[in-house]
């Protein structure tokens, strides 16, 4: 359990996952799998419901499930107590109209970016949260953390001291023998060691993030950064090519001050299972107990992505 009061006046920290039919298939395991290693006595914890249609990437991943089984799947993770509160992404055109108003420089009407993630859905969260601080994971998020350790305390004490901290999140991926970050170095991703322990980036993710929501407001407002003719297409017809909402993000952190902090600490990181199918689906309950007990092969040291032929 924490060691954050949350009472009175206090310090308050929420926990939003978002979910959607593409998550039916792991979610009733995932999910209690992140609440039960994050060990944190959260103000609220809530599911974000897409119920739009799928984009083009999301729509030719295998076993989606139907609308039907995405609610049944949300109803019994809310009647076991894992979380408090289903909350359906709104995508009536006066909730889009007034919240993207706060959250972008000129008009937008795209609910989602080219490649289908929910950008309305990211802003709902924050919106939908009372807390002065937010959690947020996507469903397929896989999470160690070691006994009697917090990465949200730490996380939260960070955000407290340091003012040019967007966002924290603990380690990507399980630690390599000699500490290299090796996926972000292969993909040519800049970061720098800090000597507050974390590493600084100024690009964003989506996956996993510790937000202090009232200073994501001095974020705001976002641009897509497209051309003109660009931004007219997607306001006016329905061809997309609107950013990913991390990249639009990653945007501003080059404009300002602020960074994203990974956290050095080996003793909490998070892995992201890219396969899809029976054969992670099987392997899955074996995944999640070799992970919550810290255990992991050495080749997948240093990488964010699950490596799935190391696992399975």
């Amino acid at each position: 359990m924490s060691k954050l009061e949350h009472v009175g006046g206090a310090t308050s920290c929420d926990l939003s996952i978002l979910v959607a039919r593409t998550d039916t298939r792991f979610m009733l395991r995932t999910i209690p799998h992140l609440v039960r290693a994050c060990g944190f006595s959260f103000a609220r914890r809530f599911l974000m419901v897409d119920t739009a249609p799928l984009g083009r990437r999301f729509g030719r991943r295998p076993g989606i499930g139907t609308a039907e089984e995405l609610q049944a799947c949300c109803a019994q993770l809310l009647q076991a107590g894992v979380v408090d509160a289903i909350v359906p992404i709104e995508y009536s055109p006066h909730y889009r109209r007034r919240i993207y108003r706060k959250y972008f420089a000129g008009p937008m009407r795209q609910t989602h970016s080219h490649g289908g993630y929910p950008i309305l859905g990211s802003i709902a969260a924050l919106e939908e949260s009372r807390a002065d601080f937010l959690v947020h994971f996507d469903s397929d998020m896989l999470l160690y953390q070691e006994p009697g350790f917090s990465w949200i305390d730490e996380g939260i004490k960070l955000l407290r001291e340091h003012p040019d901290l967007l966002a924290v999140l603990p380690r990507s991926g399980p630690p390599h023998r000699d500490g290299r970050l090796r996926q972000q170095e292969e993909t040519g991703e800049a970061y720098r060691a800090d000597a507050r322990g974390i590493y600084c980036f100024k690009t964003f993710t989506s996956r996993v993030s510790l937000v202090n929501r009232r200073r994501f407001d001095h974020l705001l407002p976002l641009r897509p950064r497209l051309p003109v003719v660009e931004l007219l297409r997607n306001y006016l017809t329905l061809q997309n090519t609107m950013p990913e909402w991390e990249t639009m993000i990653g945007y501003r952190l080059q404009e300002t001050a602020f960074v994203r902090a990974d956290l050095t600490s080996t003793r909490a990181w998070t892995l992201h299972p890219d396969e899809r199918g029976q054969r992670f689906e099987a392997a899955l309950p074996d995944l999640i107990a070799r992970i919550e007990a810290g255990h992991y092969p050495a080749e997948q040291g240093g990488y964010y992505d699950l490596l799935p032929d190391l696992w399975i």
